[in-house]
């Protein structure tokens, strides 16, 4: 009779056959990796779709994809790493097809961006605050508080809002209060007035914050203590801020946002000419997705290492960790200057950055890998997963990754795409890269 086999990894313990690496508990760590990359990317598919859906556009051809990148990390259905591969870089190319669908929506709905000067902070009177990253609960709140006398505030990811015709012509939207979700506490805390919050990031206040009975949420975005709206109905908030009155005023400042990559393509031909004549010398995209822990003031000293003759690409809430520095412009020959920091908008605008390095490389006829281009993504959650995967479906090389690679790839798996990809973790010495990206020994 055999005996009973115990497994260190599942401490459970099965009689007559092992629970190895692959079989009766679990499943080969390399697999169980990609399936881990495929998932996360498809949650940050889920959330662009979203999004789009609620903008009216959607795909049938993505929504097969979805139920069958779910149905392949059931257990017992795929043990093949090849083919769980190529599943993951198909999640990339769905994940682009739906970001396309997002910016389609966005557009057709809110009218072609264009750049926008944007007041930041709280100016006389009520006001609400909206958080997160939904445009349509924007707009809908946009026109139920006109003629109210409350004031409507991005926030965090909400900036871009400011870049699109369709909001800008709200005159209740007066500014932006704040910046990324990881400051949100003491932000809310600090405003005074009513937050909606319409997606992620939200975090749950602590104890000694006081802004719960001010604290809304919309449809599944939920908060223990705040108010949920299950409707498009913001009355309840409206209320709130007309309850609560003036807010404290703080000390102003302007910034400029709007850098769609519609407003970048439109001066394709110029910037073209500009890096052929030697004006630009390389492109640098920096951001993402920001987060709190240690290493993240990397992607500042990157940024402000770049040249003056480069052009510096930004979006997500990463931009917060590098947009506080006066960058100045750049010349672009024929009278035409641009500032060097170019805010593309949220990382639901990720797809502008592709649609920019893709127009690029045609009109240089070569591949995006030989653009003067160095990508330095900030990640921390399920957006940025489905970003890369796309980038990665597109051939993109040499991104480097921080602040630390994803600890659910495995070594097997890293070292496959740093093999196929030149996928690359930070430095610890932000300038040495950018040199090393400039080809400068």
């Amino acid at each position: 009779m055999q005996q009973p086999m115990h497994c260190d990894q599942c401490e459970q313990t099965f009689r007559g056959v092992a629970c190895t690496s692959v079989g009766v508990c679990g499943k080969d760590p390399d697999m169980e990796s990609l399936q881990k990359i495929l998932l996360y990317g498809l949650k940050g598919m889920a959330s662009y779709k979203h999004h789009a859906r609620r903008l009216g556009k959607t795909d049938p051809e993505v929504e097969s994809f979805i139920e069958e990148a779910l149905f392949a990390t059931v257990t017992n259905v795929n043990f093949d790493l090849t083919s769980l591969l190529e599943l993951v870089l198909e999640c990339g190319r769905m994940n682009l097809r739906t970001m396309e669908l997002l910016n389609d929506g966005h557009v057709e709905v809110l009218g072609a961006p264009s750049p926008a000067e944007v007041v930041e902070g709280i100016q006389p009177g009520p006001g609400i605050l909206v958080t997160g990253h939904d445009m349509v609960d924007l707009k809908d709140l946009l026109e139920q508080t006109r003629g109210t006398g409350v004031n409507v505030y991005t926030h965090g990811e909400m900036l871009p809002a400011h870049m699109y015709p369709g909001l800008r012509a709200y005159t209740n939207l007066v500014g932006h209060y704040g910046g990324a979700w990881q400051k949100q506490r003491d932000e809310f805390q600090r405003f005074g007035g009513p937050i909606l919050g319409t997606t992620n990031c939200v975090l749950i206040p602590r104890p000694e914050n006081t802004y719960l009975d001010r604290f809304y949420t919309t449809r599944v975005t939920a908060v223990p203590g705040a108010t949920r709206l299950t409707t498009s109905d913001f009355s309840p908030v409206i209320r709130r801020a007309l309850e609560i009155g003036d807010l404290q005023p703080t000390a102003t400042k302007t910034s400029t946002v709007g850098f769609h990559h519609s407003v970048v393509l439109g001066i394709a031909s110029t910037v073209v000419e500009a890096v052929r004549s030697g004006l630009v010398r390389h492109f640098f995209l920096i951001g993402g997705c920001d987060g709190a822990e240690p290493g993240r003031n990397y992607f500042a000293d990157f940024a402000r290492s770049a040249p003056d003759d480069s052009i510096i690409l930004t979006l997500g809430c990463g931009k917060y960790r590098i947009r506080e520095h006066d960058y100045g412009t750049i010349d672009l020959g024929g009278g035409v200057r641009v500032p060097r920091l170019l805010d593309m908008g949220q990382c639901n605008d990720a797809y502008g950055a592709v649609m920019v390095a893709l127009a690029l490389a045609k009109a240089f006829d070569c591949s995006v890998n030989d653009l003067p281009l160095t990508l330095c993504l900030s990640w921390f959650e399920q957006k940025a997963v489905a970003v890369l995967l796309t980038l990665l479906h597109l051939g993109v090389k040499g991104i480097r990754l921080g602040p630390a690679l994803p600890a659910f790839v495995t070594p097997n798996v890293l070292a496959l795409l740093q093999e196929k990809y030149d996928l690359k973790g930070i430095g610890r010495d932000a300038h040495a890269d950018v040199q090393a990206a400039l080809g400068v020994v």
